[in-house]
């Protein structure tokens, strides 16, 4: 099975308009910026998106947004975008939130088959609105539903021809789970290695859930927010 594909434009090449994609990262940690890029340069639209976060204004699926490429985005952060309240506020962007450890867990669960769990996240709250409710030795918990993608889109900081992947630090919080979450999963590493060159205890995803790999261009590595200590003298 070829896995290995050339750059972020062949990888992507029949992802279209109204498709349901799950993109890695966490903040502006980690994210897949090749994929997002060919994806604004193909112009797909009516994309429900599925991340932790919605990027900012100029960077991530910020880039999407501002393009009115996706018409849901379901996340969990999304404080940093002035132009997602804006397309929110006037009613021209669909909106799911979701608590940060439902939204890995429905990833993690989609990976793995299972098609429902029960989780206290949420309850009495307006996430739980019109979702299955039960009580578990004296608790009341929530019914949450795997997710459906088309595609998942992570990005590793180093994998092999077969798919296997090594993710570094906090890249790792919702690439992890989100790999293998899509009905085909995209890969872009920084490093892309021959098979059998990865230490198999090091391996964080199986190259079993990867359909497609990628070496990426330059990456940006923005930093969200920086914050430091003034100088002692």
């Amino acid at each position: 099975m070829k896995k290995v594909y050339q750059n972020a434009e062949e990888a992507t090449h029949d992802i279209t308009d109204n498709m349901t994609i799950i993109l890695g990262g966490f903040g502006l940690c980690g994210l897949p910026e090749n994929s997002i890029a060919a994806l604004v340069n193909k112009g797909v639209k009516g994309l429900t998106c599925i991340s932790n976060n919605a990027g900012v204004d100029d960077f991530g699926l910020g880039l999407l947004l501002k393009n009115h490429q996706i018409k849901k985005m379901i996340a969990s952060y999304v404080g940093e975008n002035a132009e997602f309240e804006r397309q929110l506020l006037n009613g021209e962007l669909d909106v799911e939130l979701i608590p940060q450890g439902t939204l890995a867990e429905r990833c993690r669960a989609s990976a793995a088959g299972i098609p429902a769990f029960f989780t206290p996240a949420g309850f009495g709250t307006e996430v739980a609105i019109g979702k299955e409710t039960r009580e578990f030795d004296g608790k009341m918990y929530i019914m949450e539903r795997r997710f459906h993608a088309d595609f998942a889109i992570v990005k590793a900081w180093k994998g092999d021809t077969n798919g296997n992947l090594i993710y570094r630090a906090a890249t790792r919080n919702f690439n992890l789970p989100m790999a293998g979450a899509g009905k085909i999963t995209i890969a872009e590493v920084e490093e892309l290695v021959p098979a059998g060159e990865l230490d198999p205890d090091q391996i964080h995803t199986p190259g079993i859930f990867v359909k497609r790999i990628f070496q990426g261009a330059k990456y940006e590595k923005r930093i969200e927010k920086i914050t430091v200590r003034k100088r002692e003298i």
